[in-house]
């Protein structure tokens, strides 16, 4: 494609002004090259599912009618092949000019990409290929812009995702990473309905963006003269749900984090929280380790997979690791929540981990986790056992009070899934909220705001709580076997086209 023709002159360029010119000879003709609708009644999938046994040259008796894009077409003079693709294949369109007769010619005029219809017979050629013997067809959206020649016209990874409607026209790949996104979320879905989650919707505009730490994206509301923010995590709106007696509930949740975009992370993505009642953290792992192997299995036939080219088993049980432990492993030195702060500040500069003055030693430990461990875990890993400090809506740990319950799942060294024991004590959950306040104060914009109403709500009672949060981009990641996290959301964002 050129420049020119990119820029919307469509009459200016060669091969569309042609296309175009079809366009409007159809019309003059009195012909609509965009007729309303069609009625297929058979799939390329259902005909190689129920015609498959034809021998060759063997004709079938059962008349179908097939629509789909034009993505091949052969004219060998008074036989031409066309390949039609649909949601499920593909299928050979045969025609011939006995059968066409005058309208063969308007055959061999369609152009690849065009939208056709087509009724016929279903026979096997000579040559072994199943189709569908044209008796008449139909041009039911005319293309415009021509396909990329054999994908060699987007082979620039940005235009893919740019363009991702040309994507999923020319590769087969993307259109199996969209059914693989879609079973998966089936699944999920599936495996928590099952157990006995009732499934809810919560807000995507906030007053407050609660429940994570992160940067928010901000917006006005108008009418309501205030300001609002999209939601960074569903958590304490499903929790204001435990305290209403809602004893299992979970979302599959759009959520956005005003964060850089990368192999990794994307601003707006997907998340399911759920949350049970009368649960702890170690409920939720073994429910994690089930949840992701039913999943695998129902998408992939296995949880035995292959990401990257290295082994990836996604079925149970997980290794286990102490979170500050697996730090002390890594680095080579001894780590102590109890640690005077300028121990901990010396140890991280000698490790090259770059410390803010305004960090206690929870922060720190979490910085040097992040940069020495995380990456080298690759197997599905359950990391347990947070500092307090970066943990501020999890519950103290019942053997140490400078850690949390909360466990982190870290698969080919990323978070997967990020869970606690809930912390239902709103007294310590007030001065957990204070001492958030205190780091935004000294300039940590990612410290969790305080949540009057949430409190409130706590201060009725919640029940002891498993809580649990799975990416569900990454997830699918995994189980595509894709190293980057725009080849599994469909529109990923991106800076506009210059």
């Amino acid at each position: 494609m050129t420049e020119h023709e990119d820029a919307g002159g469509l009459g200016e360029h060669r091969l569309t002004a042609a296309r175009l010119a079809k366009v409007e000879a159809i019309r003059e003709a009195g012909g609509d090259p965009y007729p309303p609708s069609y009625e297929p009644d058979a799939t390329a999938a259902g005909i190689a599912a129920s015609h498959g046994d034809l021998a060759d040259g063997e004709e079938s008796g059962a008349e179908v009618v097939v629509a789909g894009r034009l993505m091949g077409l052969r004219d060998m003079g008074r036989l031409a092949f066309g390949v039609l693709q649909d949601a499920t294949g593909r299928i050979q369109l045969f025609a011939t000019s006995g059968v066409l007769g005058d309208r063969y010619g308007a055959f061999t005029d369609l152009d690849l990409g065009d939208i056709v219809g087509a009724r016929g017979e279903v026979v096997r050629t000579k040559k072994g290929e199943l189709s569908v013997r044209v008796e008449e067809f139909t041009l039911l959206a005319k293309a415009l812009r021509p396909l990329p020649e054999k994908w060699h016209g987007l082979q620039d990874v940005e235009q893919r995702y740019r363009r991702r409607y040309v994507d999923l026209i020319v590769n087969e790949e993307a259109r199996e990473i969209l059914r693989a996104r879609s079973a998966t979320v089936a699944a999920l879905r599936e495996a928590f309905t099952r157990r006995g989650f009732l499934e809810v919707e919560t807000p995507v505009l906030q007053p407050i963006a609660s429940g994570a730490m992160a940067k928010p994206f901000e917006t006005r509301h108008l009418a309501l003269d205030m300001d609002m923010y999209l939601r960074i995590a569903v958590e304490l709106y499903l929790k204001r749900l435990m305290i209403g007696g809602v004893e299992r509930v979970f979302e599959i949740a759009k959520t956005f984090r005003n964060e850089g975009v990368s192999p990794r992370h994307n601003p707006e993505f997907t998340m399911l929280e759920a949350y049970q009642a009368y649960a702890d953290y170690y409920d939720v792992m073994d429910a994690l380790e089930g949840v992701v192997g039913e999943v695998a299995g129902s998408v992939c036939g296995t949880t035995d997979l292959t990401y990257q080219g290295r082994p990836m088993p996604l079925g149970g049980p997980w290794r286990r690791l102490d979170y500050v432990g697996a730090v002390d492993e890594a680095t080579g030195m001894e780590w102590d929540l109890a640690m005077p702060l300028d121990g901990a500040r010396g140890q991280a500069a000698r490790l090259g981990v770059e410390v803010d003055d305004a960090w206690g030693v929870g922060k720190i430990v979490s910085e040097v986790f992040e940069e020495h461990v995380e990456p080298g875990l690759w197997e599905p890993t359950i990391v347990m056992d947070f500092p307090v400090e970066i943990s501020p809506l999890a519950r103290r740990h019942r053997d140490d009070p400078l850690k949390t319950e909360r466990f982190e799942v870290i698969v080919a060294g990323r978070e997967l899934a990020n869970a606690f024991s809930e912390l239902n004590d709103p007294v310590d959950q007030r001065r957990r909220f204070e001492a958030q306040l205190a780091a935004r104060a000294a300039g940590d914009d990612e410290a969790h705001p305080m949540d009057e109403d949430f409190l409130r709500a706590l201060e009725y009672g919640m029940p002891p709580t498993g809580g649990l949060g799975i990416g569900v981009d990454r997830l699918v990641m995994l189980l595509t076997d894709q190293a980057s996290i725009r080849e599994v959301i469909l529109f990923p964002a991106m800076r506009p086209e210059a």
